[in-house]
């Protein structure tokens, strides 16, 4: 009891010494929660009822958190703060008790107290998105499974499918286990069958999710879904390497060891045949755990198959699983071998070397020690530009930009989203032809000839080979201001305004 108080404790401050760091994305939400507040609806541009959001339930619970806590006047970022810590610490005694359960008890530990300081799970939790709540989440349903607890199960992975929509990527093995045990699929003796109470707890938030989304938005499914898909232009293996570079390296062992192919296909070896052992002592011991462990290689399939941008965050919720996995392979080589050091030695080493990820002055924002991935130095140009337009736009005015998190949070602009995540009419001018591409993404010229936003935000890289080099737009629109930054090997930040006609 003692010990997962500690741990928990441990987690809070770990996300309480750096203070928020709000990563792009995460303004999305708040924006849509900020509106909500206000009266506006669960809307990103008021009128406008677009789901550009991938977490509903986050987003409403900020929402009337924020309603709480002083309605107009909270402070999102602070709010997202707190509660993201509380996740954490939640998911942190969650593994210590899902270790316990399926006998692994120091795996349960190890995994909880590198979760605790790992900088993939810091850095979204201060960065103000969903993925603490949603791994929370997670590991509650992972948890559940494992007591034979089906209506918790049932409710708390359908908590989980409103939260994230990937979440369906662990719920259809966790069901598919109550299927067989359930009687569905096969006999199991003295399987419990499935009841109405287990169907109507599952069901019940997603009904009512439905109707409410679906006279609003037309559908329950986020629109941004399809906006990323055709937005960005990546080659067919990046997704794959992506993600068995990140395999490879849980706990940043590449500081270390380099990122050399050799280094890292050997850590990917080492890390999977750990993991496999662990998994399949676990399941030796409790059938029903294939479905929690199956979770990290479907995540990596399914992933690596869509070949999506993958996004920093996109990379946290197969680890606390991935985690234990591992340490439990670490602990059943130590038993098999008598080896009882070994397991002391490699948790330590993976936290140290999770913990070398950290900076004690980052060289931007807050100086307070960080993970050095809690990068939000173009978050902080976009707030310098929108408190900068602000007093110049008049309330019917559009401007239009690829990255709009921080940008419309703090302009409070009508925005015309021209990746389409909460602008549907962008997706129809993609795909773009490949020469227009510097890096993965780029601004369509004649999305902007189209519509002529009143102002327009890039980074240079994202018209370098297209709409910069347009003579219709050099007549259109004058350059206001160059912010300096090499960000993605940009040439600065501009600020372009239409020349009025």
């Amino acid at each position: 009891m003692w010990g997962a108080g500690a741990i928990f404790l441990l987690a809070i401050f770990a996300r309480a010494l750096p203070g928020p760091r709000t990563i792009d994305d995460a303004f999305i939400t708040f924006r849509y929660a900020r509106h909500w507040v206000e009266g506006a609806g669960l809307v990103y541009n008021p009128g406008e009822a677009v789901l550009g959001t991938t977490t509903p339930l986050y987003t409403l619970f900020m929402a009337a958190l924020a309603r709480m806590a002083g309605g107009k006047a909270a402070d999102f970022t602070a709010l997202a703060w707190a509660v993201n810590a509380i996740a954490d610490g939640v998911t942190c005694v969650l593994l210590l008790a899902l270790g316990r359960r399926l006998r692994i008890a120091f795996a349960g530990v190890a995994a909880a107290l590198v979760w605790a300081v790992a900088p993939m799970a810091v850095t979204f939790s201060i960065g103000g998105m969903e993925t603490s709540v949603y791994i929370a989440l997670m590991t509650a349903t992972f948890y559940l499974h494992s007591m034979d607890r089906p209506v918790g199960v049932a409710l708390a992975a359908s908590l989980s499918i409103l939260t994230r929509p990937d979440a369906l990527l662990f719920v259809l093995p966790l069901a598919a286990d109550r299927a067989r045990r359930g009687g569905l699929i096969g006999a199991v003796p003295g399987g419990q069958r499935i009841g109405w109470n287990e169907a109507a707890v599952f069901l019940a938030p997603l009904l009512l999710w439905l109707i409410y989304a679906l006279p609003l938005f037309g559908s329950p499914i986020p629109h941004s879904l399809t906006a990323k898909v055709a937005a960005y232009h990546l080659p067919p293996e990046a997704g794959l390497v992506r993600l068995i570079q990140h395999y490879a390296t849980p706990f940043f062992e590449h500081l270390t060891l380099g990122t050399g192919p050799a280094a890292i296909l050997g850590l990917w070896g080492l890390h999977s045949v750990l993991f496999g052992l662990g998994a399949l002592a676990c399941i030796r011991q409790r059938s029903s755990a294939w479905a929690i462990f199956l979770y990290p290689w479907i995540y990596l399939a399914v992933f690596a198959s869509a070949n999506p941008l993958i996004f920093r965050w996109y990379l946290a919720p197969p680890l606390p699983v991935y985690f234990l996995g591992i340490f439990a392979g670490v602990q059943k080589i130590s038993q098999d071998l008598r080896l009882r050091p070994l397991p002391y030695l490699f948790a330590a080493a993976a936290i140290g070397s999770s913990l070398r990820a950290w900076t004690a002055h980052p060289d931007h924002g807050p100086d307070r020690p960080a993970p050095a991935m809690a990068f939000i130095q173009l978050e902080l140009l976009y707030r310098d530009v929108a408190e900068w337009l602000r007093p110049r736009m008049l309330p019917h005015q559009v401007m239009a930009a690829g990255d709009i998190g921080a940008l419309g949070y703090y302009s409070d602009a009508r925005i015309l989203d021209t990746i389409g995540l909460i602008s549907p009419v962008s997706i129809g001018y993609y795909p773009l032809p490949s020469d227009l591409y510097v890096i993965n993404y780029a601004i369509p010229p004649e999305l902007i000839r189209d519509l002529l936003p009143d102002y327009l935000v890039l980074l240079e890289v994202y018209g370098r080979n297209g709409l910069l080099r347009q003579d219709w737009f050099a007549r259109e629109y004058h350059l206001l201001r160059v912010v300096p930054t090499d960000l993605y090997e940009s040439d600065g930040l501009l600020i372009y305004q239409r020349i009025s006609p």
